[in-house]
């Protein structure tokens, strides 16, 4: 199985387990303007570190480009998304953990002047880490011992990279360089909550036929307005964005050889299986009996 698939990020996964709730994904888009990573969000913060190529990065409403060498920073909660940049490929580091993991074991000083305010976000990281300066530079570092750290797992890595992440936030508090995000605009508040009311709605029902009209109603819009909106917010039509999920889905089960390709097609949401093998195609440059077989030797 390829990086790509085996660390796809899910929003109802545990990233790692309840001992050390931290876990990174390496993924490689080598497609040039293939989408980068679809709109979602999940309870976790997240450091995403673009390895290779450049990402136009949204979190929430604010798109800014990343490149190779830079990281974005995502408050737990926040919808985020990349899209290709330039027609560039891409590979990126996503190290998603539970900002409750630095939680001290009683409530001391580190409790209250750091640890807190992260978990309210009122002194939470900047959102785009560049090399511009020698304290972005340092986040940088630690990011990149923490990716090693991960990925050798020698013995005690849990107390390296913890370590770091309390290095990290000791170089944004000593400067004075947090940044306070406990509170949006209203407008924007809102924009946010109806696009994850209809991600949700979808999520939960993708394994159905959904009509536009019936996400619209969700918010409730008419259905102009929500595929304007939609396509505002996401870069991607419902459809587009409906179908990924289902793709998404489809590729885990694809990996269980005892399940039929045309049972998974309509388990995921296809009425269909023509049009479950040309989507499939379109999104992962292959049919879905060539994924099979690829990653768990079965052509079934």
């Amino acid at each position: 199985m390829d990086q790509t698939t085996r660390h796809s990020l899910k929003e109802d996964r545990l990233h790692g387990n309840n001992m050390f709730p931290l876990a990174a994904y390496w993924v490689e888009r080598d497609e040039p303007g293939a989408p980068i990573l679809d709109c979602h969000w999940h309870a976790e913060a997240e450091f995403f570190c673009v390895l290779e190529g450049e990402v136009l990065f949204q979190v929430d409403t604010d798109y800014f480009p990343v490149r190779a060498g830079e990281a974005v920073f995502i408050d737990g909660g926040d919808i985020h998304a990349g899209h290709a940049l330039n027609d560039s490929t891409c590979k990126y580091c996503a190290i998603v953990f539970d900002t409750h993991m630095l939680a001290s074991g009683s409530f001391d000083a580190v409790q209250e002047k750091y640890v807190t305010p992260l978990l309210e976000k009122k002194r939470t990281f900047p959102r785009h880490i560049t090399a511009a300066t020698e304290w972005e530079r340092s986040l940088l570092s630690h990011l990149q011992g923490m990716m090693e750290a991960y990925d050798k797992q020698q013995s005690g890595y849990e107390i390296a990279i913890k370590g770091r992440l309390y290095f990290m936030l000791h170089e944004i508090c000593s400067g004075q360089r947090f940044v306070n995000r406990s509170e949006t605009s209203n407008a924007d508040s809102t924009k946010i909550d109806r696009l994850k009311t209809v991600i949700l709605y979808m999520q939960h029902h993708f394994h159905r036929p959904i009509r536009i009209a019936e996400l619209a109603d969700q918010i409730p819009m008419s259905e102009g307005q929500f595929c304007r909106f939609f396509k505002t917010m996401t870069r991607q039509t419902p459809i587009e964005y409906l179908n990924a999920y289902r793709i998404r889905q489809a590729t885990e089960l694809l990996l269980e050889p005892e399940r039929k390709i045309s049972a998974i097609a309509f388990d995921v949401g296809f009425e269909h299986i023509s049009y479950f093998v040309k989507v499939f195609r379109k999104t992962m440059k292959c049919t879905p009996s060539q994924f099979r077989k690829e990653r768990t030797g079965s052509d079934t």
